[in-house]
């Protein structure tokens, strides 16, 4: 009889006889999926229950199972299947302009996060936006109504989230997501067809019809040819960093040294009002992993806090929403403008960066609790920061579609070597079968025509999310009390961008208790005293970590009396007295009035009205 198997991986059958036993299934089931390993269970109904163990003795048929009967099967260890990022080190991936950014990225990150359920737990912004009906109320027409005030008519009654005609009259280029699934759950049936998998372009494992490719392939384990289309929704509506200084510390690198730099987005999902059950990404802080740059170019390096980074967001509420890069060549520095790069006549995402763009949403899954597997599409996003039309700096977000996030997991996608706003779908190989990849678009007389992907406009497979700041800027992290400069960033091989125990003594320098919680309320702050070699404290940071979440002054002032700090208190003070002699040295230089650049820390003389290192003006 044959029996489906639902998996994180999508949904695979299995073909066994009812006589066999249950280790024979599980062994069917390793094959169809092509696993490492055993470590997986088995049950009958979702939500983990009434699980099928391996046995020699028990019957298939002792389980009640009969043909086409669907059973799900649960990883019970985060290698099971192969990992994104191995697939994604197999590509070719050859250098495009500094724009690209996008060498490879190796995050250490654990994908133990990432497997999933059938009964898998969403996100909690998705379930605020379950719980709400998404109508969009209307006021009656004196016009139109022919009706008491408590009365309802076509021409008052509330619209449904996906609307067309509003969304149109609202410029909403892209319904929100979950508009988008209470279109699919609104019909008469309630969505209980509504199944949203994710495009797969691989070769369906477990068939016994024939050899394995290349010598032979049959249309049960095939691929389908795929058409793309554009797509009509987006997971994220909207970017918003919290004020400008978040994005203004990430360009200092940029200022200071001329070379492009690549940062992740660390914040929280969270309700956006604007668009009909909308999401937007709050940006609370750019966490820069390790990187090689130039004017050109850049390429991210094995990051060996990948993990603990992603320990300090969970712990203080947030995670990674998105990354940001830049793409910046200034064109007048006495002006401060820039060359404007990317547009209509240019493009707006290269080939080479949509590649990284769908590597880290294929990395970052959404919870959907209609996807068989417990995943579909990503809320991350991609922002680039770039010259506009004005020449001034500019930032614009986009995703990579759904389909296209599949096209580039599944090994299906490169770029093109010499025009960056195209890109080309393998063809079948030895190593892999590739199915025929189709678009569409209209010809010169509007007539609607289907082309091969090869090449590939990279504007077929992109979706714009607005990226903003607000009028009101919000701190989540408190801003240090003047006139104290701000501490360095994190990976900045720069003169006096350092992360060290000197820089962290100078940045505490002369704080209060009463200062202390203002002082510590910065990512940076808080990543460094996490992974200091100085002295281990990591493991006393969860207190402090919930008085920064929480700005509680008592929480605060509890750990800067524990044992720990004050010995992290007395090593800066031996720190200071040693440098004593370098410093008096220093101050006679520059003057005793000298005053510290707010961006870059560099001490300048008084008479400097702005910066001699990244030349901002004195704040």
């Amino acid at each position: 009889m044959l029996l489906r198997i639902q998996s994180p991986e999508g949904t695979r059958r299995v073909e066994v006889r009812s006589g066999a036993s249950t280790s024979r299934l599980f062994e069917k089931v390793k094959e169809a999926f092509d696993l490492s390993s055993f470590s997986f269970a088995i049950y009958k109904s979702r939500g983990q229950k009434d699980e099928i163990v391996a046995s020699k003795s028990k019957k298939v048929d002792g389980h009640q199972l009969h043909h086409g009967d669907m059973l799900y099967m649960v990883p019970l260890s985060a290698d099971l299947f192969p990992s994104t990022s191995e697939n994604m080190e197999t590509q070719s991936e050859p250098e495009s302009k500094a724009s690209s950014t996008t060498a490879s990225l190796r995050e250490s990150r654990s994908q133990a996060s990432l497997v999933a359920k059938s009964d898998v737990e969403e996100e909690l912004v998705d379930q605020l936006l379950w719980r709400q009906d998404g109508k969009i109320p209307r006021a009656r027409d004196e016009r139109l109504c022919r009706h008491g005030p408590n009365g309802r008519c076509i021409h008052c009654s509330p619209l449904e989230p996906y609307d067309a005609t509003y969304l149109k009259d609202n410029n909403i280029k892209h319904m929100s997501f979950h508009s988008y699934l209470r279109k699919l759950t609104g019909g008469v049936d309630k969505g209980k067809f509504a199944a949203l998998d994710d495009l797969s372009c691989k070769i369906k494992p477990g068939c016994t019809d024939h050899p394995p490719w290349p010598k032979g392939i049959c249309s049960k384990c095939q691929p389908s040819a795929v058409t793309l289309n554009r797509q009509t929704y987006r997971h994220v509506d909207n970017v918003m960093f919290e004020n400008p200084a978040l994005v203004e510390r990430f360009l200092n690198y940029w200022r200071v040294s001329g070379h492009q730099r690549v940062g992740i987005l660390i914040g929280k999902f969270e309700v956006h009002k604007d668009v009909p059950l909308g999401i937007k990404a709050t940006v609370t802080a750019i966490y820069e992993p390790p990187q090689e740059s130039s004017r050109e170019h850049v390429r991210l390096l094995e990051d060996p806090q990948s993990a603990t980074v992603d320990e300090l967001s969970g712990a203080l509420g947030m995670q990674r929403v998105g990354w940001i890069f830049t793409d910046l060549i200034a064109e007048d520095i006495a002006k401060g403008t820039v060359k404007h790069l990317r547009g209509m006549d240019t493009w707006f995402l290269s080939a080479q960066e949509c590649m990284m763009a769908g590597h880290l949403q294929a990395m970052h899954p959404n919870p959907c609790r209609l996807a068989p597997s417990g995943y579909f599409g990503s809320k991350f996003v991609t922002v680039v920061v770039s010259g506009d039309r004005e020449n001034q700096v500019h930032m614009e977000g986009y995703q990579l579609s759904n389909q296209g996030t599949s096209l580039v997991r599944d090994g299906c996608y490169v770029p093109t070597k010499d025009a960056p706003e195209l890109a080309w779908i393998r063809e079948s190989s030895n190593q892999q079968y590739v199915p025929d990849v189709f678009y569409k678009e209209k010809d010169g007389y509007g007539n609607e025509v289907t082309k091969l992907a090869r090449p590939l406009p990279i504007a077929y497979l992109l979706v714009d999310v607005p990226a903003s700041t607000p009028l009101e800027p919000v701190y989540t992290f408190r801003l240090p009390p003047a006139p104290r400069s701000q501490f360095p960033v994190e990976n900045r091989l720069l003169d006096g961008h350092m992360q060290n125990f000197s820089a962290l003594s100078a940045y505490l320098h002369r704080v209060t208790e009463d200062d202390f919680l203002s002082a510590v309320s910065d990512f940076h702050v808080l990543l460094y005293l996490a992974t200091m070699d100085t002295v281990h404290i990591k493991a006393v940071l969860p207190p402090l970590l919930s008085a920064v979440r929480q700005q509680d002054q008592l929480l605060a002032h509890e750990f800067y009396n524990g044992v720990e700090w004050q010995t992290v208190l007395q090593l800066m003070e031996a720190s200071s007295a040693s440098a004593t002699g370098s410093g008096a040295q220093m101050s006679q230089s520059v003057g005793a009035d000298a005053w510290p650049c707010q961006h870059c820390t560099f001490l300048n003389r008084a008479e400097s009205a702005s910066c001699e290192i990244c030349q901002l003006p004195k704040m």
